[in-house]
């Protein structure tokens, strides 16, 4: 992985993703302290990130590939089925029978085939090895991928630019991670473009694998598969491939808790009018509410696609 690949995919995503807005709002640099910048993903094709890494992945597949299978809770769907709908091939999502119906269903509308797992009882990774080698289609995971990784890191490629015109030389870079490709992605593009942004993931509590795992300098596991309203980051341990980048240029990880995250998505509604989904909030639930943070920070929201009974809730409590 180097910055020459992120560059590669930069290009072929040109016209098929958006350069999405640095945001800040003065009513919560007050809650927080600092001042915050988001960079808001939500508003992406898809309604996250991960349209970048499924285009990167698809568009570099070899010519005559007749199809793709992907895994995930809906983010990483969404964006594979619509990369591989744009390119005229089929794809196969497998996703947890727990995932949210609103990410369900917009995998189906993107044109994948969706086929749903238990994620506590089924080792999703030998389905998908399965029905991939039944079918000849080509594996993207979501993570472990090194043109997903490419793909996520224009994300980075836009907050250095993005940073430069806002005068911002020095900030904490705060990333919701689960798998790490976004992160990780992110951090190589910020080592090659702004070396004076230090890139820190943030995990919901009790799945805060990367964490720990940063801290102990080896990959460990988290000891559920389920239990968190932030279910788009819920991964059982790093990446193979991305534990040994963030090991090299990550600070120490964030955690958050649930209700955090969930009064994080109340107020980017509030302050930005951003609509974001619990996992997609975390990286501004710790901008927001962690002290040990520097007095410029940039925050990723990195999905919107939440269910609207759980948003509706947010707010209701909220208000």
């Amino acid at each position: 992985m180097n910055i020459t690949m992120i560059e590669a995919a930069a290009t072929r995503l040109r016209g098929h993703v958006l350069r999405t807005p640095l945001l800040n709002a003065p009513l919560l640099d007050r809650i927080a302290g600092r001042q915050v910048f988001v960079k808001a993903e939500s508003l992406q094709v898809t309604g996250s990130f991960k349209a970048r890494g499924g285009w990167a992945a698809v568009s570099a597949l070899p010519p005559g590939t007749p199809g793709v299978i992907a895994m995930s809770s809906g983010n990483h769907a969404q964006g594979v089925a619509r990369a591989a709908s744009g390119h005229g091939i089929a794809s196969v999502i497998l996703m947890p029978e727990d995932a949210p119906q609103v990410k369900i269903a917009n995998t189906r509308a993107w044109g994948g085939e969706v086929v749903l797992y238990n994620r506590a009882a089924e080792d999703r990774d030998a389905i998908a090895t399965r029905i991939a080698t039944e079918r000849g289609y080509a594996l993207i995971p979501p993570y472990d991928h090194a043109e997903v990784i490419a793909g996520q890191g224009t994300v980075g490629l836009e907050i250095a630019e993005q940073a430069q015109e806002a005068g911002l030389a020095r900030a904490d870079v705060l990333v919701p991670c689960g798998g790490g490709g976004l992160s990780s992605g992110v951090a190589l593009a910020l080592q090659a473009r702004a070396p004076g942004l230090r890139l820190r993931t943030a995990e919901p509590e009790g799945f805060d694998d990367m964490a720990r795992s940063l801290a102990a300098g080896e990959r460990l596991r988290n000891p559920a598969l389920t239990g968190s309203v932030c279910d788009a980051i819920l991964t059982p341990i790093p990446g193979k491939m991305t534990f040994p980048l963030l090991s090299a240029l990550a600070g120490p990880g964030l955690v958050v808790s649930d209700s955090e995250a969930l009064e994080a998505v109340t107020l980017a509604f509030r302050h930005l009018r951003l609509v974001l989904e619990p996992g997609g909030a975390v990286a501004l639930a710790a901008a927001l509410f962690r002290p040990d943070l520097p007095d410029q920070v940039i925050c990723i929201a990195s999905g919107g696609n939440v269910s609207e009974d759980l948003f509706r809730d947010c707010l209701t409590k909220a208000s």
